[in-house]
């Protein structure tokens, strides 16, 4: 419930001066009332409407939704690395862990593809930090073009990025990290108006455990050796790790779906006398 105050101060939320009661579920003698103008929102405030772009419509807001908007407006950025826009790390983890769950109850495919932009140190030590910054930027946003709405795209750290791709068959995986290592390889970055960069990448690979539970620092290791196998035969290249053999052989086949057993003359063994000997 809220009640209008007239305002005290000039700030953020001069003009959403109110109070709402929060309340406990347990014992109504432990509600209370909270002032807006007691909070210290003005960081929260200027964080949120720098990134939605929106500080008047923000103001507008009646000081209940005002608040639940900046709360909604600040977990959003904590899931997001403020350089490309894309997913951070937490965020991956996250979205990871209910991959994991997904493929572990389903039996269904998922890859993860873990890329890293090829002698990057190189680029910040002879263009700059902000030429590096431009470059991840333009990086993030070719990726960004690769993927569709249903994958997770992450800044993973550094130079590195991941991608979580839900329903990926085997057959399509390395296809898929192709076609993104080509695209970034094919896209030059203009780091000045003089200076163009051509940026490659290493990616490395690995399918989710079907219908087994694993750990995303499991997945994350494999897809991360695979990266190293990848930069070790030379860069600017894919290693996939390989799904292990679940093809049926005609023996198997057969073994499957025969008979449970053959008798193979058990019925014309002897009978055994009271003291358990052979006839």
């Amino acid at each position: 419930m809220a009640r209008p105050l007239a305002a005290k101060s000039r700030g953020p939320a001069d003009t959403l001066a109110g109070s709402f009661w929060l309340s406990n579920s347990v014992s109504d003698s432990a509600s209370h009332l909270v002032d807006l103008r007691d909070l210290r929102l003005d960081t929260a405030h200027a964080l949120v409407a720098q990134a939605s772009g929106s500080e008047a419509a923000l103001r507008r807001e009646q000081p209940s939704r005002y608040l639940q908007n900046l709360i909604d407006g600040l977990c959003e950025l904590s899931l997001k690395d403020p350089l490309t826009g894309l997913a951070n790390r937490r965020h991956f983890r996250a979205v990871l862990e209910r991959e994991i769950d997904r493929v572990t109850r389903s039996g269904e495919a998922a890859l993860l593809l873990m890329l890293d932009i090829d002698h990057f140190k190189q680029i910040n030590d002879t263009h700059g930090h902000l030429a590096g910054d431009v470059v991840l930027q333009s990086v993030a946003r070719t990726l960004s073009a690769c993927v569709r709405p249903m994958d997770t795209l992450a800044r993973y750290g550094g130079e590195e990025f991941s991608v979580v791709l839900p329903a990926c068959q085997a057959g399509f995986g390395k296809v898929v990290a192709e076609r993104i290592r080509r695209a970034v390889a094919n896209t030059p970055v203009r780091i000045s108006p003089s200076v163009e960069v051509n940026v490659t990448l290493s990616i490395g690979g690995a399918f989710a455990m079907q219908w087994i539970r694993s750990t995303t620092l499991l997945w994350t290791d494999r897809a991360d050796q695979q990266l190293y196998n990848a930069k070790s035969m030379g860069r600017n290249r894919v290693s996939i790790e390989e799904q292990p053999d679940s093809t049926v052989s005609a023996e198997e086949k057969s073994l499957l779906f025969g008979p449970l057993y053959t008798p193979s003359g058990w019925g014309d063994l002897p009978p055994l006398d009271s003291a358990g000997s052979v006839n």
